[in-house]
């Protein structure tokens, strides 16, 4: 996603004019070589009509390439020496590396002195393992960039759809007045896979589901869907919110795992009619890491005591889906119960994948003559967003989070605390399932998760929706 986004910015004439781009990794190669890399990684992820021959050749004049290892001295001082004969202005360092690199890529940085004024750090997900280790990698990168210079990436953030998710509450006075505990009975947030682990084997067994996606995507989009109005759209008032929506997190420890919290694995199936390998196939070993996890959460604040939010993620699921589901409560008396008419609960679905769109599901008088009463069907107020924004391009997470940053605009980045607050909150819910022992229950690839996720929501009168 990082060349084609950085390309999609160049061609609309969004970069500084200024603007160079210098590559570093430990392949050994030279600019030209880098460029000729880039030239086929375009071609094969930029779509033929959103390219052509003179904008990719000047995005790359504007490409360098430099050789380093952080562990290699010669190497490192050679990077940094390039670095500060590149230089004419502000430096955006993006350190798309392992987290066990941010502190001592830092460090190299600071002691060339390139951690000054007008420099900033991009950091990617995840900050850490743990609430140790993210605070431990933040006191590294800190210590050289002080904390408005750090830019923690959440690429979902970046997407056109979550930053809509603020458009809708806060632009809209007809669904302010409704969102909250009195009119809403159960929120449900679904990241859902149809990939495996895709070679990230290695990575993903020490990480899991929890660590890998819902201390961050799925914490970040249940930040944004019940937050207080922030006085204004700035990074520290949107921060403020976020963090007090997290810190308002009612913890899941030993004594709630049971009934909290379900933990899977997949197993052997079959994925839109492909036989796929179970988890343990790919990896080449056994394994109890968690492909899936689904979770009752509670935010104790006024706005939404008593309402659970399911939260939900796993790779090898029945189909690929992120969004948001809202259901509100059912109508206080029904006067439609003498003539048998059934009054479904009204819902708010925001679709973020594979496609963006905003429905809002709403009871209708069904056509037709009856003389024994008025019939009644759901319907949706639907509203897609490539339907609706036609001319506009569709732009990838990363083109907005590259601009961001490279203006210094953090309202799209995760704060420190924000991260450390979420590690906290995920650290009791491990450590509750290292004091019940608990082992993930098998699914087959290409189902909705283990049998048990049915009754995390059904024993409360709920059901997933699927």
């Amino acid at each position: 996603m990082l060349l084609p986004s950085l390309y999609g910015l160049h061609r609309d004439g969004m970069l500084p004019v200024d603007f160079r781009l210098l590559g570093t990794a430990r392949s050994e190669l030279d600019d030209a070589g880098f460029r000729d890399s880039v030239r086929t990684h375009l071609e094969k992820r930029v779509p033929a009509n959103e390219r052509d021959p003179a904008n990719v050749a000047s995005f790359l004049a504007r490409l360098d390439y430099q050789a380093a290892a952080i562990d290699h001295p010669q190497s490192a001082a050679a990077l940094t020496d390039r670095i500060k004969s590149l230089r004419r202005g502000d430096v955006l360092y993006h350190l798309s590396t392992a987290p066990r690199f941010y502190a001592p890529i830092c460090a190299l940085l600071g002691a060339a002195g390139l951690g000054n004024a007008g420099t900033r750090v991009m950091l990617e997900k995840p900050i850490g393992h743990d609430l140790a280790s993210a605070i431990a990698i933040n006191d590294g990168v800190t210590a050289h960039f002080d904390e408005s210079r750090v830019f923690r990436t959440d690429h979902y953030l970046g997407k056109e759809g979550v930053q809509n998710l603020l458009a809708l509450r806060f632009g809209n006075a007809m669904f302010e007045p409704l969102w909250n505990a009195r009119h809403i009975e159960q929120v449900q947030i679904t990241v859902a896979e149809t990939i495996g682990v895709e070679g990230r084997g290695d990575y993903y067994d020490t990480s899991g589901a929890s660590r890998d996606m819902l201390q961050n995507h799925l914490l970040q989009l249940l930040s944004l869907t019940a937050m207080e109005p922030p006085s204004q759209f700035d990074p520290s008032a949107v921060r403020n919110e976020k963090l007090k929506v997290l810190r308002s997190l009612r913890p899941i420890g030993a004594t709630e795992i049971a009934t909290h919290s379900v933990a899977g694995q997949y197993t052997a199936g079959a994925v839109d009619g492909v036989a796929v390998p179970g988890y343990r196939d790919e990896l080449g070993r056994a394994s109890s890491t968690e492909t899936y996890i689904a979770l009752r959460a509670h935010i104790d604040n006024w706005r939404w005591s008593g309402v659970p939010f399911y939260l939900r993620t796993g790779k090898r699921m029945a189909r690929r889906t992120t969004e948001i589901y809202l259901q509100f409560r059912s109508v206080p008396h029904s006067i439609f119960a003498g003539s048998g008419a059934a009054v479904e609960q009204n819902a708010l679905i925001i679709s973020l994948q594979p496609e963006e769109r905003i429905e809002l599901r709403l009871m209708h008088k069904t056509p037709g003559l009856d003389r024994s009463g008025l019939k009644l069907s759901q319907v949706a107020l639907d509203l897609e967003t490539s339907d609706a924004f036609k001319q506009a391009p569709r732009r990838l997470a990363y083109e907005r989070l590259y601009l961001d940053a490279i203006e210094g605009n953090g309202t799209l980045f995760v704060r420190r605390d924000e991260t450390e607050t979420a590690w906290q909150w995920i650290d009791g819910i491990l450590d509750g399932w290292r004091k019940q022992n608990v082992v993930p229950k098998n699914y087959p690839a290409g189902t909705w998760g283990p049998s048990s996720s049915v009754a995390l929501t059904e024993r409360h009168g709920h059901s997933w929706r699927e």
